[in-house]
């Protein structure tokens, strides 16, 4: 009887002094940055931040048809499309990468003379 006094007074304590801190869940984590208009999307840029802007998507679904609907695509969007090319076995080509780079350049400069 005497135990569960004892615990029932510590389990009072802990309550008082600041439990209510250890029943608080942890912060989500973050969520992936929505690109700036001062920061430039590249291929170098992960590919989710890249489809977090609407214009930048419809640039890789122009340039690399299929790639925002490949069955794979939530295991390698963090990927950047320059990391990611080697591992496609040569779908993705040197020639894709450059017209993506110059397509993504291109929309950077539109939204920033904005």
């Amino acid at each position: 009887m005497r135990a569960i006094r004892h615990l029932a007074a510590v389990a009072a304590a802990v309550l008082v002094s600041g439990g209510a801190a250890l029943a608080q869940s942890a912060p989500p984590p973050p969520a992936t940055p929505a690109p700036s208009a001062a920061q430039a999307l590249t291929i170098d840029t992960p590919i989710e931040v890249v489809t977090a802007t609407p214009k930048a998507k419809a640039v890789l679904d122009a340039d690399i048809p299929g790639l925002t609907e490949h069955p794979l695509f939530d295991k390698f969007k963090s990927d950047s499309l320059r990391a990611l090319a080697p591992k496609f076995g040569g779908a993705i080509s040197d020639k894709d990468l450059a017209k993506v780079q110059a397509d993504l350049a291109a929309l950077s400069l539109t939204t920033a003379s904005r």
